[in-house]
Formats: C-alpha cells, structure tokens, sequence
C-alpha cells in the first residue's frame, strides 16, 4: 500500500509507466479495472483515474467510455504536453485557464450550433447531479468536468472531445482547486458557480454561439478572478477574436485569400 498522501497519483503512474514498459502490461492489452488498480495500490477511485489520465496524456495509453484503458505505447510521447502535475503553480495554472477560455469557448459555441436533443440531455443530467452535490468536494468535481465534456461532445468534432481528454488532469486539478477555493473562503458564492454553468447550458439550448461562447468564457474568467489569477494584461471577452466558428471561418478564408 502506498503511504505518502502528496503524492499517490505520481507513484501510482509511475509505477503503472515502468511496468508498461517492461511489458507486464504489453501494447494492446488493456489495465486492470479501475477498482482492481485501487485494490492493488491501496487507494481511491479518484487516485487511479489521476493516474490513468497522466498516462494518456502521455501517450502510453488510450480510454474509451465503458471499455477501459488499453496500452498503444511503450514509451512516453515526447510530442506537445502540458504540465500534468498534481501542484500547478500559479503561473501554470493561469496558463491552463487561457487556453480553457479559448478551447472551451469555442467548444461551446460549436454545440451551440450542432447540439442534438441526446446532448442537452446530458447536459441536463450532469447538472442536475451537480446541482445535488454543490457542497461535496469529490462529487461536484466529478459532475463538473462531465459537464465540460457534455459540451465538448455536443461539438460533434472528435477532436475537441480528444483535446479535452488529454487535457482533463489539468482541468481535474483548475476545477478542483476552484471549487475548495470557493467552498472554504466563499462558500456564498457556490450556487452563483453553479448558475454559471446554467447559463451556458442555456445559451446552448438557444443555439446562441454568441451566447454560448461568452458564458463560457465568462464563467472560466470569474474562477480565475475567484482564485485571484493575474490577467490583468488581458481580457478573453473582448479580446480581438472571432466570436463565433462562422466568424473565424470567415476570417481564415479571408486571411487565405490575401495571401
């Protein structure tokens, strides 16, 4: 059993990437359940799917809903990452939130346009049990970044949905991080959190793009302000950018031509 709470994610990947490359687990076989990896390393849930998350962002292995995680590599990607420890410091964390601002604005206003009725379903659901679990630390986490995942669906663009993956432990630990700041010094201020996420959902079942994209990145900027992250030199809502996929079409094709 492992003893050293700081940092039971870090040994329960590490432990799982030597023994990937050692071939105890061989590429195309898949990882033991995630509760049989919590039996055998004697800690929760939410540990090993940390863990299994640092994996995938590294390229050792590939998850899909339902049929678990299967190895596709032996070595670590030495292609693009981002920082995937459990302790961003602020400078990173903030880096994590602009490029959330963009990634999920956009995200958002794509399943503006595209959302099926199954989507805003979902969506629906994920707020409901958020909604259910304001003030359960683990829980909400959880329902939250299913919400997030709900939209980045909702895009119908597989690669939004696999860009968030890859991403989900930095946001697993910005969405953590937000909602125990906001509990232990502003805990008046959770459902208005909560409403945050209603008015993208909202916005989205408008098939509003607009809309859509600034509740969302509305939302993404009020948790940094709430965890006191510099952007000061910046500001994501009125930033010169395309406010919708049409307009960045549009200015793309314009950009094209000019050349």
């Amino acid at each position: 059993m492992l003893t050293k709470s700081t940092t039971l994610t870090e040994q329960v990947a590490s432990q799982l990437s030597a023994d990937i490359g050692a071939g105890v687990y061989p590429v195309g076989a898949k990882l033991p359940t995630g509760k049989a990896l919590a039996q055998l390393y004697g800690v929760s849930a939410a540990v090993i799917r940390e863990a299994t998350e640092r994996l995938r962002a590294q390229g050792l292995v590939e998850s899909r809903q339902g049929a678990g995680c299967t190895v596709i590599s032996r070595t670590v990607s030495r292609g693009f990452q981002v920082p995937g420890h459990s302790s961003l410091s602020r400078d990173e964390l903030a880096s994590v939130y602009e490029l959330r601002m963009e990634l999920e604005g956009g995200a958002a206003a794509f399943a503006a346009m595209r959302r099926t009725d199954t989507d805003l379903a979902e969506m629906s659901r994920c707020l409901e049990h958020l909604q259910n679990h304001l003030h359960h630390p683990e829980l909400a986490v959880e329902q939250d970044i299913a919400f997030h995942a709900a939209i980045a669906v909702a895009t119908h663009n597989a690669y939004y949905q696999q860009l968030l993956q890859y991403l989900n432990l930095q946001v697993r630990e910005a969405v953590r991080m937000a909602r125990d700041n906001t509990l232990q010094h502003q805990s008046e201020r959770i459902v208005d959190v909560h409403q945050e996420h209603v008015d993208v959902y909202e916005a989205i079942t408008a098939r509003d793009a607009v809309a859509a994209r600034q509740a969302a990145v509305r939302h993404l900027q009020r948790a940094a302000a709430r965890l006191q992250l510099d952007f000061s030199t910046i500001d994501a809502a009125s930033a010169p950018m395309a406010t919708t996929p049409a307009d960045l079409v549009a200015r793309t094709t314009k950009s094209a031509r000019a050349t």
